[in-house]
């Protein structure tokens, strides 16, 4: 009895979940707007990558961290 009672829920959240999406609609949700934010250590490892390309030079250039001591 269990067993069913929690196949039936699952099934209900399963179908209740999908819908279709007229043409209309699919060209408002294709926006950039509507895109997800990034993830917090995905956010995070493009913050670190911009502080670490800055303080390298990015272009394998001159190098040093910026303090002027080059």
């Amino acid at each position: 009895m269990r067993n069913k009672l929690l196949l039936l829920l699952a099934l209900a959240g399963l179908l209740s979940s999908c819908q279709s999406v007229k043409a209309y609609q699919q060209m408002q949700l294709r926006q950039a707007q509507m895109e997800l934010s990034p993830k917090k250590e995905q956010s995070f490892e493009t913050n670190f990558q911009s502080y670490r390309e800055g303080a390298s030079g990015a272009n394998s250039g001159k190098t040093g961290g910026g303090c002027g001591c080059n």
